[in-house]
């Protein structure tokens, strides 16, 4: 493995921890801490999680509109200072209105890092022949919720979670360090013919109306879990004060599953394992509501862990082949359209849960939510065998490959 090429992925993978793993989803675990500490409501808690996911389809939205393909590590690196202030503010002020603003900026940022550094490693990784590394990319997801899971316990125990938040972003801070060093914005702007003709040969009218609207839906459905698990697991007697190990195993679960999706979207293609990633997922998500223990929360995490990133990399990794020559844009649209749903849906849940004592509705409607999604896919399947091999679907990678 080249040294160059490997550091510049790390630097990518770093990233995604910084503004995914913890500014945007430390939140999920230090969320009970708060809870038991100041004893806000569960609406207060999903309209906290709304106000960041909020902020999200602003920067998704953002990221797509303004014109920064020269620009795009100058605006990484921006939006990795913002991700960091607002995680460490977040312990440092006890104002709902305050914590609303920085959930809401920590958004924003989160959604510009992770289209900007998604565009400039895809596209590294195109120019230099390593698609297969995509999947090691959007493992820094995973790996991110993976080190918080380890690291906010011991931080809550000596500094409480004021203390959690603060450790969190000197932790990034340090990341952050050698993102600058290493992610450089060095991908080729020009299109070759071959990726012309490949965008041609795929066409977005047929894939992108029904991947925005599934993968919407997954937004909205993924997200209650997203936010919720460690609180139900908070609630669950058998944990007795180790909840956070839910998290864990969504890390856990997470790391590798975006390298066992890549692989699979090579045997099965793309939308079929899409597919199949959403109707596991939706199994995950309702699980809580017919199996109340430890084993059943673990295997729901394991299934959540094992397929929301998962999903993820396949969908952008999708769009960002039927536009390579415009990555940022296409990729903003996706994130904005799972933003939206990111933003109804803990808003819905935290009030569902608050209303019924209870997060089973919310559950339950979180999983047909997906599987919908999921089932929207299924004329996608016939699209991709027309356009492949009858007996086998296309391999667009393969396929850049052979005309490059």
């Amino acid at each position: 493995m080249d040294r160059k090429p490997f550091l510049f992925l790390i630097g990518g993978i770093l990233s995604l921890v910084i503004a995914m793993g913890i500014g945007r989803f430390a939140y999920t675990p230090i969320l009970p801490l708060m809870q038991n500490d100041l004893s806000f409501s569960n609406a207060v808690a999903g309209y906290l999680a709304t106000s960041n996911y909020a902020g999200y389809l602003l920067g998704a939205v953002l990221a797509g509109v303004i014109p920064l393909k020269n620009h795009r590590a100058v605006s990484l690196r921006f939006s990795l200072i913002v991700s960091i202030i607002t995680t460490a503010c977040m312990g440092i002020f006890h104002s709902y209105f305050l914590w609303y603003v920085l959930r809401f900026l920590s958004g924003v940022a989160s959604s510009f890092v992770f289209v900007l550094a998604s565009s400039i490693v895809l596209d590294q990784l195109a120019a230099k022949n390593k698609t297969n590394w995509s999947g090691l990319f959007y493992g820094g997801v995973g790996t991110g919720i993976f080190l918080t899971s380890l690291i906010i316990p011991s931080l809550d125990r000596a500094f409480k979670w004021e203390g959690a938040w603060i450790g969190l972003a000197i932790i990034s801070a340090i990341f952050t360090l050698f993102v600058w060093i290493w992610l450089k914005d060095n991908s080729p702007i020009a299109v070759s013919k071959t990726q012309q003709d490949l965008s041609i040969q795929v066409p977005p009218t047929k894939w992108i109306p029904w991947l925005i609207i599934a993968y919407g839906l997954e937004g909205l459905g993924y997200i209650v879990t997203g936010t919720f698990i460690v609180s139900i697991a908070e609630k669950t007697s058998s944990f007795d004060g180790n909840a956070t190990l839910v998290w864990l195993v969504v890390g856990v679960a997470a790391i590798p599953s975006c390298i066992i999706w890549s692989s699979l979207a090579k045997k099965w293609g793309f939308i079929k394992s899409l597919i199949v990633a959403m109707l596991l997922q939706s199994i995950g998500i309702a699980l809580p509501v017919f199996l109340i223990s430890k084993n059943g929360l673990f295997i729901s995490a394991l299934l959540f862990g094992a397929t929301f990133m998962g999903i993820t990399t396949l969908a952008t990794t999708l769009a960002r082949q039927m536009s390579p020559s415009n990555s940022s844009k296409i990729i903003g649209y996706l994130t904005a359209i799972y933003a939206i749903g990111q933003m109804v849906g803990p808003a819905i849940a935290g009030v569902l849960s608050s209303y019924t004592k209870s997060y089973n509705s919310a559950l339950i409607g979180a999983s047909s939510v997906v599987l919908v999604g999921g089932l929207l896919l299924l004329s996608g399947i016939q699209f991709e065998r027309k356009t492949g091999n009858e007996n086998q679907p296309i391999n667009y990678e393969e396929l850049q490959g052979k005309r490059e």
